[in-house]
């Protein structure tokens, strides 16, 4: 799923209750998942793991995942901009990054496990909860007028989540910030989504079944193949067949919860004409394969029969 919503929030909250597989699927935001009641299996590139009350969820954007509750699982749910979440990086580490350019790649280097479970604990995700019912109650209301609000929300949340994120040690030291010229950061300029990368997407996300190659792509755009993947990564981290895959896989996960259509008539329907291919894939982003994920649903029909 894309984001922004219909009506532009940078930060946005939801608890919901879920009683059926869901997923997989990938937003273009970061993604903080706080679970309140019940259990389910999660399955994403940390492969299939267990999650329950006290447990939290961190997603980073255009990041398969998908859950198979164990009766239900009850979840409040903080979608915050991919660009909020790197400001704030920014000025955390201002004293070590030279300007907001220097952000994403920081980001990049020190959060290297872009999908993680968080075990905090019941008592700790309890002490949230009061905050996480403000900010869904605010996402609700007026949320333009209640910002401060509800950054101040989001800020106390974090402040109880992030000891607990796993991170990349490496030093950034005042000597590396050499690679950018001097720009004082209130007057950093900020890089829009490159023309030529919003058009690939496009491309890729009207067209999943194409046998697209990087070479195709580039050609469409006039670009190198080195700077179309330079400049796709920058805009929506990951490259352009990477970003295929993640659309197929999605697609496929659909076809699969869906339809009857066995699984390499599936995978040849999103653009793999192998079943191993598609297969090994699909494994690759959720965890399980296709055989289990189909499963689901059989389970689910047979529980509701």
């Amino acid at each position: 799923m894309r984001w922004p919503p219909a009506e532009y929030q940078v930060l946005l909250a939801r608890t919901q209750t879920v009683h059926r597989p869901v997923g997989p699927l990938a937003y273009d935001c970061v993604k903080v998942i706080v679970v309140r009641d019940g259990s389910a299996i999660l399955f994403s590139e940390f492969g299939q793991k267990p999650v329950r009350p006290g447990d939290v969820i961190l997603l980073g954007p255009n990041i398969l995942c998908g859950s198979e509750p164990e009766g239900h699982i009850t979840v409040t749910t903080i979608y915050a901009d991919t660009d909020y979440v790197i400001d704030q990086a920014f000025w955390q580490h201002a004293g070590i990054l030279h300007d907001r350019l220097d952000a994403p790649l920081f980001v990049k280097e020190t959060f290297t496990e872009p999908a993680q479970i968080i075990r905090l604990g019941e008592h700790h995700t309890g002490l949230l909860m009061p905050w996480l019912d403000e900010l869904v109650a605010l996402s609700l209301d007026d949320a333009h007028a209640r910002f401060h609000r509800m950054q101040a929300l989001w800020f106390a949340v974090m402040d109880r989540i992030a000891p607990h994120i796993h991170v990349t040690d490496h030093r950034v030291s005042p000597s590396q910030r050499a690679r950018s010229l001097p720009v004082h950061p209130r007057v950093r300029r900020f890089a829009p989504t490159r023309t030529e990368a919003a058009e690939v997407r496009e491309a890729l996300s009207s067209a999943i079944a194409e046998p697209w190659t990087l070479s195709d792509l580039a050609g469409m755009v006039l670009l190198s193949t080195k700077q179309l993947s330079r400049v796709f990564v920058d805009a929506y981290g990951k490259t352009p067949l990477a970003y295929l895959t993640m659309l197929r896989v999605e697609e496929m996960a659909r076809l699969l919860r869906e339809t009857d259509l066995t699984i390499e008539q599936a995978g040849r329907k999103v653009g793999w004409h192998s079943r191993n291919r598609a297969s090994d894939a699909f494994r690759q982003a959720t965890g399980m394969t296709p055989s289990h994920y189909r499963a689901l649903r059989v389970t689910k029909n047979r529980h509701s029969a």
